[in-house]
């Protein structure tokens, strides 16, 4: 796939309003402030959950959070992720995430022929970084998945600093040739693992 080069990056514009807006109405230059780093997260929840178990590495979410804003301020966190709604376990996992800082926007597995569950939210992840780009300096996307590579370049294009965390040997070329700065999971794992005492509590039944 050909890559559009990017222009010389723009200084990006911040909207001052404390909750993200559908339609985006357009606001005054007065409302602008240029000099608060305002960061968009999105976690391809899939994605992260095999490149977790590849690494052996148990998540806590909350210190992840913590770790990807890193004292910026944040405008949103999203969580994609497939669903069965007949799985309680997940179900409350999921109500976890959306009690303690993300966003979870799901969509129910699609059941194969050969027995396996599927639930592609590309097209979400891509529509919500291309909405949100005109009030963030920066996107964070924790997915390796070349799909994005697209979505990921025009929101660049656009003079938002994109980053990409995901586990480099899960993540396309592709991507990571069009993002401002990658990491790869594997450096991060002892700052977003859960703590030993606090996996064996959740381990009881």
């Amino acid at each position: 796939m050909q890559l559009v080069p990017r222009p010389q990056r723009r200084a990006a514009s911040l909207i001052d309003q404390t909750a993200y807006e559908p339609h985006f109405p357009d606001r005054s230059a007065t409302l602008r402030e240029a000099t608060v780093d305002r960061v968009a997260i999105f976690i391809d929840g899939s994605n992260l959950f095999y490149a977790a178990m590849q690494l052996g590495l148990e998540i806590d979410y909350s210190k992840l959070l913590g770790y990807l804003v890193g004292g910026r301020r944040l405008l949103r966190a999203y969580f994609y992720t497939g669903v069965d709604p007949h799985n309680e376990k997940q179900q409350g996992f999921l109500l976890w995430m959306r009690r303690h800082g993300y966003r979870v926007v799901t969509k129910e597995l699609i059941h194969n022929a050969d027995g396996t569950r599927h639930a592609n939210l590309d097209v979400e992840i891509a529509v919500d970084m291309l909405e949100l780009a005109r009030y963030c300096n920066t996107m964070i996307l924790l997915s390796g998945d070349g799909d994005l590579t697209y979505a990921v370049n025009t929101v660049a294009y656009r003079g938002v600093q994109v980053e990409v965390v995901s586990l480099q040997t899960m993540t396309s070329d592709s991507l990571v040739n069009v993002v401002d700065r990658y990491t790869d999971l594997a450096k991060i794992k002892s700052l977003i693992q859960r703590d030993e005492l606090e996996s064996r509590a959740h381990s009881i039944p």
